[in-house]
């Protein structure tokens, strides 16, 4: 049976804590350390949205496995641009590769992708829907830097659009993790997560500034606005440079603190912070190496 991996609502906790154990196991082959694990096996990466940390930390994943990469390339530069179906798409590849790593703008677009895919199908992303292999590395990040448990962490910013930080609460679910959600009214958890989360036990509390917490928490997990998932420019003016971490600001931090954000930043993270003890997003960066080729050699039967 084929493992697609297309939502943390997948995965078990159980299955995390092996996921995120088998990583350690590969961060020296990240490193540098040679491997032919997956040497003859081929790799297609699909995006339909722009990447940098996704699509390169996958490719360098593959070939630092001994594996090959095929990319789509430019969606307008592809028979996408001529009216071919996703499905049609996934159809054709799925005879090249041994496995798909899609990213897409529409909800949803991964799981049905995996309904015609005779190949693993990984998600990288599908609008403002899941991107669990984000998750994934965002948790071996805290596990390797921080603690998961009894875990205190503020998810800030674009909480209503952003697909990261919704696959990131239903896992930290799992864990049990006091999350407190700080963004602006109209970008809201939506209310269907929210109810989610509390189901599986966690504890959730929700304010618009950063002040409120940052010295009772163990984690500040940052995101950017994103304009591109506003319908309405005008709508996103009104909330854009609403949240931005500043050294003085970090001055009511505990020590312990570390900072974490998918990236790219835009302007939520002042570069001064880069040099503080408490700035890990560069690490987290890294950390998606191991854990894509954790589940990589996961997709492909190899481990």
């Amino acid at each position: 049976m084929l493992r697609h991996i297309i939502s943390m609502k997948d995965f078990s906790r159980d299955e995390i804590d092996i996921i995120l154990k088998n990583t350690m196991d590969f961060e020296p082959i990240a490193r540098g350390q040679l491997s032919n694990l997956l040497s003859g096996k081929v790799l297609a990466t699909l995006f339909y949205e722009p990447s940098t940390r996704t699509r390169l930390s996958f490719e360098t994943a593959m070939k630092r496995l001994g594996g090959e990469v095929i990319d789509l390339g430019p969606v307008e530069k592809s028979s996408v641009a001529k009216g071919e179906t996703l499905a049609d798409t996934i159809r054709v590849i799925g005879n090249y590769a041994d496995a798909i790593v899609l990213r897409h703008p529409r909800e949803g677009a991964a799981r049905m992708a995996a309904e015609y895919s005779n190949v693993p199908i990984i998600n990288a992303g599908d609008g403002a829907g899941h991107h669990p292999t984000q998750t994934l590395l965002d948790l071996y990040t805290i596990m390797r830097e921080c603690k998961l448990s009894n875990l205190r962490i503020a998810l800030v910013g674009d909480l209503k659009y952003g697909r990261t930080v919704h696959s990131l609460a239903y896992a930290l679910s799992m864990y049990h993790a006091d999350m407190t959600l700080i963004s602006p009214k109209q970008l809201q958890m939506p209310d269907v997560i929210k109810k989610d989360l509390k189901k599986q036990g966690a504890s959730i509390s929700e304010t618009t500034t950063i002040e409120d917490v940052i010295g009772d928490i163990d984690v500040l997990y940052v995101t950017r606005i994103q304009k591109e998932r506003f319908p309405d420019p005008a709508e996103y003016q009104k909330v854009a440079g609403i949240y931005r971490v500043t050294e003085e600001l970090l001055k009511k931090a505990r020590d312990n603190l570390i900072i974490m954000h998918p990236l790219p930043r835009v302007d939520e993270i002042d570069p001064s912070v880069d040099r503080t003890k408490y700035a890990r997003y560069f690490e987290q960066s890294f950390y998606g190496v191991p854990v894509r080729m954790t589940l990589l050699a996961m997709a492909m039967g190899v481990v």
